[in-house]
């Protein structure tokens, strides 16, 4: 089987369309087509799903990509192992996590990494909305709700905190608020309830059923935006949150909840080398993230 066009499957499998495969590869996108149907021709079988957004990969194809993985990381181990060969990881780690964690915490430390291994590309799918392994949408998922099955490799990456907020702008134009009960006839800022991606997001609930809202979105950094310009209350990480002068929580003591995000891969990851480099330094980082992640009781310093 030719390797070739082996390595032209593998890079539409993880950019989804031809003109991203072909970016990758320095080629024509008709010659990732041609390469593509080759090799379909060679196995007997169709490898990809043509569809408007892209190219899916189809149950052949899905049985035949954790080989070819294999196989890179078998030429690339001999690779490196030869004689003035530097050593390093190569290919691409797509990793797939919630828009303000992504933004905020995983952005500068990803960079780092890439900095210190120039051979390695990193997606980061920040993105409002559940991210799919089981759909190949990512190698590595970060999300609020633990996979219930299939198989993937789980870890609980790591806790953190969520604390009702308000513009200091918008507290001094009303009453202080010291109960639960002193929140009727506050604007509040939420998600969008019929596109809310994760019921662990269903928070104010727990301490107070708006019966307005100035503002709702599936974008917690507009909610951010719309909470520091002073148009209600909202329930926000910390770490998008408590760094924020312009910010100042709501009822510490009862307005916190804590949450959890879990980390997941497909199985057949668990011994590629540049997923096992980048899971690991995933755990790391957020260990030096916890004083934003978990701030003390009363939210951190403004």
């Amino acid at each position: 089987m030719d390797w070739d066009n082996l390595r032209y499957f593998l890079e539409l499998a993880r950019a989804g369309t031809l003109v991203g495969a072909a970016r990758r590869l320095a080629v024509d996108h008709t010659t990732v087509a041609r390469r593509i149907q080759a090799l379909e021709k060679q196995v007997g079988s169709a490898l990809f799903a043509r569809e408007a957004g892209g190219h899916r990969l189809t149950e052949a194809g899905r049985v035949l990509l954790p080989q070819v993985e294999a196989m890179e990381a078998a030429f690339l181990a001999v690779e490196n192992a030869a004689p003035g060969v530097r050593q390093g990881l190569h290919g691409l780690a797509r990793i797939g996590t919630t828009e303000g964690f992504g933004n905020l915490i995983l952005a500068p430390q990803l960079a780092r990494f890439a900095l210190e291994h120039p051979g390695l590309g990193i997606d980061l799918l920040a993105l409002p909305r559940l991210v799919h392994l089981s759909r190949r949408e990512a190698d590595i998922v970060i999300s609020l709700e633990r996979p219930a099955r299939g198989a993937v490799v789980v870890v609980k990456l790591t806790d953190y905190v969520l604390q009702l907020y308000g513009a200091r702008s918008y507290l001094a134009r009303h009453a202080p608020i010291r109960t639960a009960d002193d929140l009727r006839g506050h604007s509040f800022i939420s998600y969008v309830d019929d596109l809310l991606f994760s019921k662990e997001l269903q928070i104010l609930d727990e301490l107070h059923r708006p019966t307005h809202f100035a503002l709702r979105s599936t974008s917690i950094m507009a909610q951010y935006e719309a909470a520091r310009a002073g148009a209600g209350l909202a329930v926000l990480p910390a770490f998008v949150a408590a760094q924020d002068a312009s910010l100042a929580p709501v009822l510490p003591g009862l307005a916190r909840f804590t949450r959890t995000f879990w980390m997941s891969m497909p199985l057949e990851n668990k011994h590629v080398a540049r997923m096992q480099a980048v899971w690991s330094f995933l755990r790391e980082a957020v260990v030096g993230q916890q004083a934003l992640l978990l701030p003390p009781e009363g939210g951190a310093a403004l």
